[in-house]
């Protein structure tokens, strides 16, 4: 057997959510980079990392489910990797043979695993425990990236082949279906999507489970259990994508957000040796990772896809040692204590000595009386191949006259029949780069109105028409799927009165509570607490100018825990003498 997928029934799925794509080429087929051979060299190297141990034929490394498992090198025999159907039945799809490695990107967290790995015959191995092999990784940064490339396109090819996932059934066009699958596709976990309009398999699924169609949209987890209409928090908890919080310990740094500037935070803080923790409410790649294409970030003359771009980082950042909480809610802010303690929701905290605030901003609503009720419905914040699925070969309308306006538009415009791109003002030029502006007056797919706005949205359960003003006057139009990527509104609810905010509810930097001028820029109100990114008032709203602040600010950081340290110090000789 080879380590090529052995399941004929895995099929091939084209988006990768967060996870660094790879050209959308099958990475199985890539076996010397995915199920690389490592050399004689290499391994006595890394004898100084690991103990060799013999496995009887059938012996368990890992079970899925299990969270903070060893690597492992195989010397001789084979080690045999399977998940499990819905039924609970084995199958082997990947067998790793002589100086080949275990593992994929979940050997960075503390997540529960993806895959079973057994022994096949007697079988000798080396055995990494976590915390050597992620010493070995950083000691040895050649090999370091031989494995981590293996990783990433192993969890590609797990995607790709719905493997290691599990199954949801529901309707594409129903709004809780969509926000699963959206989750789930953002945080790169495998899933098979089955929409009973459509898929044969859901009917036979839904009866081998005795669900109901008012049961759905239902998750259906590898050991049989079925989650029904589960919420973000929901869901993360039940496949084990959150980190586990021990609310008594104590963080250098907490970085509340996982945007780009959050990111960039977590990586330069990890790196330079702070223990390092990252909430995020949703998924890596904040209101950036909706964005199909970033063209003028430095570094990417082809441009690239924000959610592949969070993902890099994400990957970095756990590389390094951050610890990532998905679907963590801040919910307060606790200003009494010596140290930052940040309230998630559902009891849960988390205390730092630092804290790094980057929780950014949110487009803003229509503010129209049917908004709410067709949000992922015919109404989306976000343009990615999987809003675009939904509304192939149709007319859609796009609203706003930003960068991430645009570049939706463009990316639609390649699927949709047409888009309409509607702005209130008379002119682009303001509030897009000249680049998007151009394509988008030289392409044959993309109306641009001026001066138009939408009155009424209409439908019964979905969206099925809209009527907008402009400068001929109202019009109806048959569009059913509409991208709302208007203004900002900044994620700062949760902070109540524990820093200073602007008028627009941005987060003030550079002045302490009494006026004065902090050392850093980014400085709060509150010492200890930094905001960078779309949240602080003043930032420019772009996602190399979010990066730049994540980045530099951790100099700030450094000098605050070391000004700590030396107030600690001082107290204590104090009251020794």
């Amino acid at each position: 057997m080879t380590n090529t997928p052995t399941s004929p029934q895995s099929p091939v799925l084209q988006n990768t959510g967060g996870v660094p794509a790879v050209d959308g080429a099958d990475p199985y087929q890539r076996e010397e980079q995915t199920f690389p051979t490592l050399k004689e060299s290499h391994l006595d190297r890394i004898q100084s990392f690991c103990q060799k141990e013999t496995l009887k034929d059938g012996a368990l490394l890992f079970e899925r489910g299990e969270r903070s498992v060893d690597f492992f090198i195989i010397l001789s025999g084979a080690v045999e990797i399977f998940d499990t159907d819905d039924q609970g039945n084995a199958n082997v799809f990947t067998v790793h043979r002589k100086n080949q490695f275990t593992g994929e990107l979940d050997l960075f967290n503390d997540r529960e695993i993806l895959v079973s790995g057994r022994a096949s015959g007697i079988t000798e191995v080396l055995r990494f425990e976590r915390a050597d092999f992620r010493r070995m990784v950083v000691a040895e940064p050649d090999i370091g990236e031989i494995i981590m490339r293996a990783f990433i396109l192993r969890r590609v090819g797990l995607i790709q082949h719905a493997q290691g996932g599990v199954t949801v059934i529901g309707r594409k066009q129903d709004a809780v279906t969509l926000q699963i699958d959206r989750f789930l596709t953002r945080n790169g976990y495998p899933h098979r999507m089955l929409d009973i309009d459509v898929d044969e398999d859901s009917a036979s699924a839904m009866e081998g489970f005795s669900i109901n169609r008012n049961d759905l949209p239902v998750v259906i987890l590898p050991d049989g259990k079925l989650v029904k209409s589960p919420s973000d928090k929901e869901l993360a908890d039940a496949l084990g994508l959150t980190e586990e919080l021990h609310p008594d310990h104590l963080y250098d740094l907490a970085v509340i957000g996982a945007g780009p500037s959050g990111l960039a935070a977590a990586v330069y803080g990890a790196s330079e040796g702070l223990e390092t923790i990252i909430v995020e409410k949703l998924a890596p790649g904040g209101q950036a990772g909706t964005s199909s294409k970033i063209e003028n970030y430095l570094g990417f003359p082809t441009g690239i896809s924000g959610q592949a771009l969070a993902g890099r980082a994400q990957i970095q950042a756990q590389k390094f040692g951050a610890k990532l909480a998905i679907s963590r809610n801040a919910v307060g802010l606790d200003c009494d204590g010596d140290y930052n303690k940040v309230k998630l929701e559902g009891d849960e905290a988390i205390c730092a000595r630092a804290l790094v605030i980057a929780t950014g901003a949110s487009y803003r609503k229509l503010n129209l009386e049917n908004d709410e009720k067709f949000e992922g419905q015919g109404i989306h914040y976000a343009a990615t191949p999987m809003e675009a699925k939904l509304c192939h070969d149709e007319e859609v309308a796009v609203i706003g006259g930003g960068n991430s306006a645009g570049q939706a538009a463009m990316f639609l415009s390649q699927t949709a029949k047409h888009v309409h791109l509607l702005i209130r003002s008379d002119s682009l030029a303001a509030s897009m780069s000249s680049y998007l502006i151009d394509r988008l007056e030289a392409s044959p797919k993309v109306t641009i109105r001026f001066g138009t706005a939408i009155t009424e949205l209409i439908g019964k359960n979905h969206l099925e028409y809209l009527r907008w003003k402009g400068p001929d006057g109202i019009e109806d139009k048959d569009i059913r799927n509409v991208f709302v990527m208007i203004g900002a509104v900044p994620n700062t609810d949760w902070i109540g009165d524990c820093l200073q905010l602007d008028g627009c509810g941005f987060i003030r930097t550079g002045s302490d509570c009494q006026g004065e001028p902090t050392d850093s820029p980014y400085m709060t109100s509150r010492p200890g607490v930094v905001a960078v990114g779309d949240v602080r008032s003043g930032s420019v709203k772009r996602v190399a100018s979010g990066v730049g602040e994540g980045s530099v600010v951790i100099q700030a950081v450094h000098k605050y825990l070391e000004d700590q340290k030396n107030i600690e110090r001082a107290q204590a000789e104090t009251e020794m003498a």
